[in-house]
Parts: structure tokens; sequence; C-alpha cells
């Protein structure tokens, strides 16, 4: 506590100096923990602000063999009593790719989960649920795709987009081999990034594949622009060179893919930390982790134009990092990124014109796989925290106070 609370002044003093035309500032003992609604055997946290303000939080919660996603309305500083969408015993349940759900201004909601499609251990169809009744009752399930391989099927981004929902994710369908049920094995194509157009009850108006080689095993991003939604995620070139791209719907055309910034980081197995991006409008930013020294880094990228084009990358972390990276635009000008160095989760405003508030450490996870990605999201004046505490097997959540 006396190392945030120092960070927190130092931070004040910091938006003061560099930016006094700027209201938006941090105030002293603004981080504030905000009690749970998880129980133990708790993980996968995702945090989403609905076009109201309003906060949702899901997670999963195990018991025994039986996994259940479960959602929490922020009211204020509680947590509503967890509601659950569904709860299966044969589900796909990972660290890295976890449910995602949204919400439009109507009380409509979707949902997603990941469930096995055979016994290996990455064939598993992504399932969406969705509710007209701002989430007291569920529709039974539908596959997304209609690929009907046994295949890997997961890593989504969904958000609502005009009367429908945009959904994108990986689609390991060209893949799928006979006899091929594990994950890095001999392969008969690449995985792919695909996208679709879909209804409050969860039917497809429209499907796009966006790029047919991707790595395998990174989250992808969306964000809604004005000239429309956009995709980041890791590429993969033929060559191994594994850097962030984008590609963007621009009068009803999805646009090649196009690195956000050539890193040039060449891996052969997939390092297991997508970009996360935001939009207000056509500013839009990404933070995305890269390693193209054998040191890590993240970083921040903005643009004015929807993503046609970039500024230069602003280094954001100050020590060894882990990645494990979120952002959220505060105004068109300006983003809250946070990201992992070792166990401590870490926060920052960052400009466009490159200038950065000094970090602050929100709280300690774990560098291991338990520890999940932390996640952030803003209503208002607040940001919101949400992450696995390994110790106690549940998920924290915290907030945090900008004027």
């Amino acid at each position: 506590m006396i190392r945030q609370f120092i960070a927190l002044i130092v931070s004040m003093f910091f938006l003061a100096c560099n930016n006094p035309e700027e209201k938006i500032s941090v105030e002293k003992d603004s981080l504030k923990s905000l009690a749970s609604p998880a129980d133990s055997l708790s993980a996968e946290p995702y945090l989403f602000t609905g076009k109201n303000g309003s906060v949702y939080l899901s997670w999963i919660e195990k018991v025994k063999e039986t996994s259940s996603l479960k959602f929490s309305l922020l009211n204020k500083d509680q947590w509503s009593k967890p509601t659950v969408i569904a709860s299966g015993n044969n589900w796909f349940v990972n660290w890295a790719d976890y449910p995602m759900l949204a919400s439009d201004s109507e009380g409509n909601m979707i949902a997603h989960i990941l469930e096995k499609s055979e016994y290996g251990t990455y064939t598993y169809d992504i399932k969406l649920l969705t509710s007209s009744d701002k989430g007291l009752n569920w529709n039974p399930s539908r596959i997304l795709h209609d690929d009907g391989k046994k295949a890997e099927h997961g890593f989504v981004s969904m958000l609502p987009h005009g009367e429908n929902y945009f959904v994108s994710w990986l689609d390991g369908r060209n893949t799928a081999m006979e006899g091929n049920t594990g994950h890095g094995g001999e392969h008969h194509g690449a995985m792919s990034l695909r996208a679709a157009a879909v209804n409050k009850t969860g039917i497809k108006s429209e499907e796009w594949e966006l790029d047919n080689r991707v790595c395998d095993c990174c989250q992808t991003s969306a964000a809604l622009t004005a000239n429309g939604p956009v995709v980041i995620y890791r590429d993969r070139s033929e060559d191994e060179i594994r850097d962030v791209s984008i590609v963007r719907l621009v009068n009803g055309q999805w646009t090649q893919p196009k690195p956000i910034f050539s890193d040039n980081w060449k891996i052969s197995g997939c390092p297991v930390n997508g970009p996360r991006a935001d939009a207000i409008g056509n500013s839009l930013a990404i933070a995305w982790f890269s390693s193209p020294d054998k040191t890590g880094r993240v970083q921040v990228v903005f643009s004015d134009d929807g993503g046609a084009t970039f500024n230069t990358p602003i280094k954001i972390n100050e020590s060894e990092t882990i990645g494990r990276v979120d952002l959220i635009m505060l105004n068109e000008s300006s983003a809250m990124v946070s990201w992992m160095e070792g166990s401590d989760i870490k926060a920052t405003r960052v400009y466009s014109d490159g200038k950065k508030d000094v970090s602050m450490v929100i709280a300690s996870s774990s560098e291991s796989r338990s520890g999940g990605f932390p996640q952030m999201t803003k209503s208002g004046n607040r940001v919101i925290f949400a992450w696995s505490d390994t110790k106690e097997k549940t998920i924290k959540t915290a907030s945090l106070i900008l004027n």
C-alpha cells in the first residue's frame, strides 16, 4: 500500500506539471479495492462497459468437474449477486482463451464459451449465448462457426455494432487433419482469422476470412472506429515473423492485413500474448508485447485516422515485462494501459504526443499461467480493474477515480 500511495502522489505531480490543460487526473488514495462477487476456484475474468455506462464482470467458476460462466453488474462500488450464464463439464477452460460478454442499450446481451468437440485437448468450438432480458435468462447456445471441423476455434473478440454484434476469432479449420487433435502438431494448414456479424439471437448474417495465416494462440482485439470495425491480432509470415497487424472494414470492404509496426519478431512458436485496442471516433490506440531482441517490451501506438496510419510507438514498460496488456481510451488523445512486470500489475496513462505519466502498481498476481490476463474497463470517471489472485484462487477487483 505504501508503494501504491507514493506512486499515486508522484503521478499527480507529473499530471499537473506536464498537462496543465488536461482535466483528467488521478486523485490521492483513489485506488479502491472492491469486494469481489466471485467465490473461490474462480479465474478468467473479463470486463465490459455497456453504452449506458454499466460495468459487467464475467468469470469462470469451477466446482469439481463442472465449469460455470457467471457475470455480475457493478452498482456504484458494489457488485450484484452473480448470475449464471451457462454451465458444463466438457468446456475448454484456458488461462489465455477466456470467455467474453457484451451488451447493447436495449437489454440484449451476448456471451461465449468454448466447448470441446472431441477428445483432443485443442479441439473445441465457440458457442454463443444470448439474452433479451438483461441477462436474467439465456437462450440455448449456438456454434458460431459452421465448418464442422474438429479443430481449435477461440480467442474471440466481440462488441456491439449497430443493431448487431461484431465477433472475430481464430479459426483452425485449415489446420484440421485426420488423427491430429493436438495443438502444435502436424498441421495441414495455418490458423486463420475470421469475423462475422451476429444478430441479437446469435445468428450470423455475414462472415469473412480476414487473414489466412496468423499466430495460433494470441488473443485478437476488435475496436469500433468511425469508419467501421477493425481487428488487431498477431500475424504470422512464412518466415515466422509474428508482428501485430490490423485489418479494417472500410466502405463495406476489408483491407489487406498491414503491420501496425514492424518489430520483426521472429519466433517459431506462439508467445500467447495478444494485443488490445480501443477507439473513440477515428482515434485508435493499440497496446502490444514483443521481444525481437530477447528483451520483452510493451508499446502503445496511436492513430487519428481509424488505423490507416500510426504514430511512432511509445515504449511503456520500465523493467523486464511479460506483457499481458490491456488498454482503454480515456479521451481522443490519451489512453490507460496496463501490463505486467514480474508479478506486479502496473498501469499508466499515455498520450498520443508520446508523453506518459508515472506508472502505478495496481496489484500483484503471478507470472505463471494461473495469473491470467488482468482486465480493465472505464465508466464515467472511473477505471475498473480485475485480475486473478492465485493465492486465494479467486477474482479481485478495484476502481481508480479520474478527475
